[in-house]
């Protein structure tokens, strides 16, 4: 039988409450998604103030993460005209994020779960999905 190593709620708030600290100092309210191992929502915060179309999109970069294990930021790269994964925002019903702000999180080499921030710049979002991906490999 194989084992699945996977994120738990005490990680997901661990993570999330990095992302809010790295909101707030950067001046910006932001939408953080953490989904498990297997994709599915284990965690959310909507910030006070934050936009509420941003709340599926968030939701939708940590999917996306977990979904093909790579940062949407280097997925939206590759999903330009002309490249080998134009178009793939249309798959899995439109759930596919291609915007900076999604972040695997891995133990060791494997991964585990994702991050997903909505709310700002892409770089404000994919500084926020970073710092808070980094208070989980500290934790």
């Amino acid at each position: 039988m194989r084992t699945t190593q996977t994120l738990d709620l005490n990680d997901a708030r661990t993570i999330i409450d990095a992302g809010i600290a790295e909101a707030e100092r950067i001046g910006n309210p932001s939408n953080i998604a953490v989904v498990d191992a297997g994709g599915c929502l284990l965690a959310f915060a909507r910030m006070d103030d934050a936009w509420r179309g941003s709340v599926d999109i968030a939701i939708g970069k940590a999917w996306t993460a977990r979904a093909f294990d790579v940062e949407t930021k280097a997925l939206a790269k590759l999903a330009q005209p002309g490249a080998d994964f134009y178009g793939i925002h249309a798959s899995n019903d439109g759930k596919v994020m291609i915007f900076a702000g999604g972040v695997p999180i891995k133990e060791g080499e494997t991964v585990i779960g994702a991050v997903g921030v909505s709310g700002g710049t892409g770089k404000q979002d994919q500084g926020v999905a970073e710092a808070a991906a980094q208070a989980f490999a500290r934790g």
